[in-house]
């Protein structure tokens, strides 16, 4: 049932409460009506197409319309990304081979060492392709069904207090949002992330219309879930979700209290139980937890991706230590973060109307009592919004553009009901002029970031912004123009404020997305942008020409084959560590060097074999030849090989098939092995090669002195026998070197 407007009084006016209904429930707007006595169940498939009886009958039917067309749109041209992220792909193929490797989210089937972050996101898709078999649809494929999830579940939020209307337009700011379109057809963890938020958004607002604790527990679950995904992050959401229930719940005082506390048990339960886990579990017999320095999740929970993302203060990160100068090292920080070139097409083309509507719907429901749930669903969504919004501006630890999609299903929700809040109160003078000052902002923001690719589609920033001035002066005058007119009117607002985001949106499925740095939408100015978006921190896009950033290496607008990257070597002061010929001053902070990332996600880097910045952004290349030599007597070994860094490993194992041991984890800078744990190994016969190149040989990362991976590669080199297979370098660590 929709809610009503007073339209006397502009606050919220909720039907007369139901027979039956408990005395502690009265006053609140019934959800679904219970049937008459009798009265016949409709067949399954008929109540599917048709829905609730007192909606409209196109309301069900645009649903699965709009759920359909987010399946088509996300699943199109999916295979066009390969394996994506090969960190998590070579997680995925492990655990589907291992189920140890499943439940640590093990790099590799042999269980050297794990990815940086826990395995819930592993999981959907490693049982995917233990299903379907290793390929790129069966990896990407589960996340497709997230983000259809995730539309779902914003449309059935924002449905249940407002209209069919409101959820439709409130899913299909999220399916086009280009930010989503991007991360639904990823494989990093960030996917499901967002469903759980939303999921957990959806149980505290089910818990606002009826004080029942099982839906608060739910919500509580959804997070502790959500920590497995992508740890402290799931957790920026708890205090405006549980200030909201404290104040609006329609229980007694000292009752929500103890919900909040049986709330907080099942997130613990729902979070902790594979924490348990790993930290009794005898670290002899499980691999080494990556991303920490002390083989510890909890550390790596409380440092690495904890605090050491908000102060910068990141052990073992690339490029660590203290942001401080009012940004990190991972951009500028500050309240206009979200809105700057590298970040704002991905996802701000409607934070400003959110933010107007956020404030309206709070003003329209002002005279409600103190348990309005449509109140509390405005207090609901506005709060995550907002504070996720406030800590990634100002974090000063690594912060990528993709990081954003966790905002996308709180936008999407406030634009819904907040558009059909003052829809219906557009009689007011006052809701009037704030639904057309929503639409202004948004098709003046709108055409600033479309001005950003001043080659892209130039058309399209004036048809935004003189479609949405046009509508928004038509809004002011809504109530007095005829019921067609007003729509027409409402509906070019509509087409305006999504055009931009639509077309960034068809310009990522379109395109390949590959590597640890991805962004959706086209190349900007001052941004990374472009196919794959590959790019490092501290700006400029594409960095001058990184590997695999996009379809076969292309960019949009023109390869410049590292060039720019071999100039930087001259300008810049190069990667923490020295030793990598070409990046120059493409590092974070390093004005020389920015000024040489120039229309660069394609080609080469200058002076660097392999994949991105020595396999760091991405893998390395595998030639046939490569693969055949690892192939040979392959069973015979543990692991096939050993690389420095995952990526380059990863790249090896999803070629073979076989283990391959990422030597220092994700960056190379992690304490395993040890170099006495590696000795051990070859003496054992466990490893066969060892890879030369990668990120990390010789690296440091920050507040990292252990050099394990450089000793590590000093000692192979000395002592084995190299091996040259095209332009790859191995070495045979069962031969020793000659002389």
């Amino acid at each position: 049932m929709t809610t009503h407007l007073d339209p006397k009084t502009t606050t919220w006016s909720p039907p007369e409460t139901p027979a039956g209904e408990n005395a502690a429930d009265a006053g609140r707007e019934p959800l679904v009506p219970a049937p008459e006595s009798g009265e016949p169940k409709q067949p399954f498939v008929r109540r599917l197409w048709r829905g609730r009886p007192e909606d409209p009958r196109w309301a069900r039917p645009a649903f699965l319309g709009l759920l359909a067309a987010t399946l088509v749109l996300y699943l199109y041209g999916l295979s066009a990304s390969g394996y994506a992220n090969s960190f998590y792909s070579a997680a995925v193929q492990a655990g589907s081979q291992s189920w140890k490797a499943f439940f640590f989210g093990s790099l590799d089937a042999a269980n050297a060492i794990t990815v940086d972050k826990p395995p819930a996101s592993l999981w959907p898709m490693a049982l995917s392709v233990r299903i379907f078999g290793l390929s790129s649809w069966a990896i990407l494929a589960p996340e497709v069904l997230m983000g259809v999830g995730t539309v779902a579940v914003v449309y059935a939020a924002v449905r249940r207090r407002f209209s069919a209307a409101a959820g439709l337009i409130a899913g299909a700011v999220l399916a086009l949002t280009p930010v989503a379109a991007l991360m639904f057809r990823f494989n990093n963890p960030d996917a499901l992330l967002a469903l759980l938020m939303a999921v957990a958004c959806y149980f505290v607002i089910r818990a606002l219309e009826d004080g029942r604790t099982k839906w608060l527990m739910w919500a509580g679950a959804a997070i502790g879930f959500a920590f497995l995904a992508k740890t402290l992050q799931a957790f920026l959401v708890l205090p405006p979700l549980a200030v909201v229930y404290a104040v609006c719940a329609p229980v007694s005082l000292r009752k929500r209290f103890g919900q909040l506390a049986a709330a907080t048990g099942a997130l613990l339960l729902s979070g902790g139980w594979w924490v348990a886990i790993v930290e009794l579990w005898p670290a002899s017999s499980r691999p080494y937890i990556g991303g920490s320095q002390n083989n510890s999740f909890l550390e790596l929970t409380f440092g690495y991706n904890g605090l050491g993302r908000l102060n910068g203060e990141e052990t073992g990160s690339v490029g660590g230590g203290g942001g401080g100068n009012g940004g990190g090292n991972w951009g500028e920080t500050g309240w206009d973060r979200l809105f700057g070139s590298g970040i704002g097409g991905q996802i701000s083309w409607l934070i400003p109307a959110a933010l107007i509507l956020l404030v309206a719907g709070l003003v329209a429901t002002g005279r409600a009592r103190r348990t309005s749930v449509t109140r509390g669903s405005f207090l609901v969504w506005g709060g995550a919004l907002l504070i996720t919004m406030v800590v990634f501006s100002y974090m000063q630890g690594i912060f990528h553009e993709y990081y954003t999609v966790a905002l996308a299903p709180y936008i999407a929700p406030l634009i819904g009901m907040g558009v059909v809040t003052l829809w219906e109160l557009r009689g007011r003078a006052w809701a009037s002029l704030t639904l057309a000052g929503a639409t202004t902002a948004t098709a003046v923001w709108g055409y600033v970031l479309l001005n950003r690719s001043s080659d892209y589609l130039p058309w399209l920033k004036w048809l935004v912004l003189v479609g949405g001035l046009t509508a928004a002066l038509g809004l002011i005058f809504a109530s007095r123009l005829g019921r067609g007119l007003a729509l027409g009117v409402a509906g070019l607002g509509v087409v305006a404020a999504l055009a931009g985001p639509t077309a960034y949106t068809l310009t990522t499925v379109n395109e390949g997305h590959t590597g640890s740095i991805v962004t959706a939408g086209p190349a900007v100015a001052g941004g990374r942008g472009g196919p794959g978006g590959a790019g490092f921190p501290g700006g400029g896009r594409g960095m001058g020409g990184f590997p695999g950033g996009g379809q076969n290496g292309q960019n949009q607008q023109g390869q410049q084959n590292g060039q720019q990257g071999q100039q930087g070597q001259q300008n810049g002061n190069g990667f923490p560590g020295g030793g990598f010929g070409g990046f120059g001053g493409a590092m974070p902070g390093q004005q020389n060097g920015r000024q040489n990332q120039q229309n660069g996600t394609g080609g080469r880097m200058g002076g660097m074999g392999g994949g991105g910045m020595g396999g760091l952004i991405n893998g390395a290349s595998v030639s046939d030849e490569a693969k055949k030599l690892l192939e040979t007597d392959s069973g015979d070994y543990t692991w096939v090989a050993a690389a420095i860094g995952a990526q380059n490993a990863a790249s090896y194992q999803l070629s073979t098939g076989d283990p391959v041991m990422a030597i220092g984890g994700f960056n190379g800078t992690d304490p395993s092995p040890t170099l006495a744990q590696f000795k051990q190994y070859v003496t054992d016969g466990k490893i066969h090669y060892f890879i030369s190149g990668g990120s990390g040989g010789g690296m440091r990362g920050s507040g990292s002195d252990n050099g394990t991976s450089a000793r590590i590669t000093a000692w192979v080199q000395a002592n084995f026998k190299q091996v040259t297979v095209g332009s790859a370098t191995f070495y045979d660590l069962t031969q020793k070197a000659s002389g």
